[in-house]
């Protein structure tokens, strides 16, 4: 999942610590509450540490009604490579069901990655990707009533 909308960075407020909007604090509410009915039932939370990307991820797991912790991996924050990411979720036991929490283009290029695929359509804000087994299964804008199925 892409974080929610987030306050713009200015001088004061330098982008690690930009928070959400209230419009993006609904956005993760929203996008948690509705992916609980739709596949997902998540083992590990795994977040960016940048705070936009913390809150997203803390508002996901309330909609989820999730009582697993959300932690912050170093790997998800913007410009960080991937290599270490994978190699952490691939130790999880097979039946893990991870969620990530993160930033564009870095999400993308993951998604590439588990898909096998030269590239991956970047998620919008909000915006959360299901995939399994090396298969894009569906992508869930947080406005959507149902997951968008892969083409």
């Amino acid at each position: 999942m892409r974080h929610a909308e987030a306050v713009d960075e200015t001088l004061e407020l330098r982008d690690p610590h930009r928070h959400l909007t209230e419009q993006g604090r609904t956005q993760a509410r929203s996008l948690g509450d509705r992916l609980r009915w739709h596949d997902c039932e998540p083992t590990h939370i795994w977040t960016s540490p940048l705070v936009r990307a913390v809150q997203t991820a803390e508002l996901l797991a309330v909609g989820l009604q999730s009582p697993k912790p959300v932690t912050a991996i170093m790997a998800l924050a913007p410009g960080e490579p991937a290599n270490a990411l994978l190699a952490a979720a691939k130790a999880l036991p097979a039946d893990a069901c991870l969620v990530l929490v993160g930033h564009e283009p870095g999400l993308s290029g993951i998604g590439a990655m588990l898909v096998g695929a030269d590239d991956f359509e970047p998620l919008g804000k909000a915006e959360a990707a299901r995939i399994v087994d090396g298969s894009l299964r569906w992508r869930f804008p947080w406005d959507a009533e149902a997951p968008l199925k892969a083409q």
